[in-house]
């Protein structure tokens, strides 16, 4: 008989990790039971799963902030959850927790993202009966769209992870943990997803000509520091301090950095997310959503390409799969061959 190599790893991951993580040998399983490896863990698998994932790959051709940027050191969906899984691991390997899970978490939570940022997702959200949020499409796309309709069969835990790692506008700390993630892992994500926006969202604006660095909320600077990774590091360190001095059963922060993190994220909104050169393009990729939507509500062309795993599935909740699928460059290359003129040619 082969070595089981799994085994030895969680005798290790429980002899090692904190009474507050969760181990792989105390995960409530998959939605369909699987035959468990020899050499990987449970959650190893959900990151790798997800790493080989086509709906990953495409994250590199999707919005974080500005759309379609042609410079090559700006984020996207794929380098914001790289970024998000490095944080996030960074803050869970002192706390001793899962860094597997985390991984995974950090992940697969912005998978069913739309083209074109939150204005896919808002645009989505109105013409999708019964509405449309991105993290309830992570869940959707690993559960069924993946793999033709089979779906990647990941961990409770990892699902739960990304189905609540969304906070918007919300408390970063909230009193109450109902609706957070079931895992401090999940948590920590949670967490980590707005240190790595915060900053590298920061970081954009800033190369972009949006911002100067003297426009920065003056508090900011004196409690975070002055440059990209001395926030980050200012950041981190103050919730693993903090957490580590509370006992670790939950996360906490200061509040003189949760407030500066609070002022910086609503600097953001303010004089980055909603100003009129970036607010005006998504404006028009909204209508782009909007119309191709409708197109392929009432035309069968492209059909082939429209996601029919679920045959009991609704044409809009069809549609809808498509189009959230879709990187930018696709969903604006598509909307050039359906409804710009093409020019006739000379028999």
């Amino acid at each position: 008989m082969a070595p089981t190599f799994r085994l030895e790893m969680e005798e290790r991951e429980a002899q090692q990790l904190s009474p507050h993580a969760c181990l792989n040998r105390n995960s409530k399983g998959r939605p369909v039971t699987e035959k468990k490896c020899a050499i990987r863990m449970p959650f190893q698998r959900d990151r790798d799963r997800i790493i080989h994932s086509k709906t990953f790959r495409r994250l590199k051709h999707k919005t974080q902030v500005f759309l379609s940027p042609t410079g090559d050191h700006y984020r996207t969906r794929l380098t914001h959850a790289l970024e998000v899984a490095q944080i996030a691991r960074t803050i869970g390997a002192p706390l001793r927790l899962n860094e597997s899970l985390i991984e995974a978490i950090a992940l697969g939570h912005d998978l069913g993202h739309t083209p074109f940022g939150h204005a896919g997702e808002d645009v989505l959200n109105q013409l999708l009966p019964g509405g449309f949020k991105h993290y309830e499409q992570s869940l959707r796309v690993v559960d069924l769209l993946e793999k033709k309709g089979a779906g990647l069969n990941l961990s409770h835990e990892v699902r739960d992870g990304i189905v609540k790692h969304s906070k918007g506008r919300k408390e970063i700390l909230p009193p109450d943990l109902t609706g957070l993630p079931k895992t401090l892992e999940g948590q920590v994500v949670r967490l980590a997803d707005i240190i790595a926006y915060v900053n590298h969202d920061l970081d954009d604006a800033l190369r972009a000509g949006i911002i100067k660095e003297d426009d920065l909320p003056r508090n900011s600077h004196k409690v975070l520091g002055s440059r990209h990774s001395r926030r980050i590091g200012t950041m981190v360190k103050d919730l693993i301090v903090n957490t580590t001095a509370q006992g670790g059963h939950r996360l906490v922060m200061s509040q003189e950095v949760l407030a500066a993190i609070e002022e910086l994220r609503a600097f953001l909104y303010q004089n980055v997310y909603e100003i009129s050169r970036i607010h005006d393009d998504f404006i028009k990729a909204m209508k782009i959503l909007r119309e191709l939507y409708q197109y392929f509500l009432t035309h069968d062309d492209h059909w082939e390409d429209i996601i029919t795993y679920a045959p009991d599935t609704p044409r809009d909740r069809k549609v809808c799969d498509y189009i959230a699928g879709m990187t930018d460059h696709y969903a604006l290359d598509l909307y050039v061959e359906i409804f710009f003129p093409k020019p006739w040619g000379v028999l």
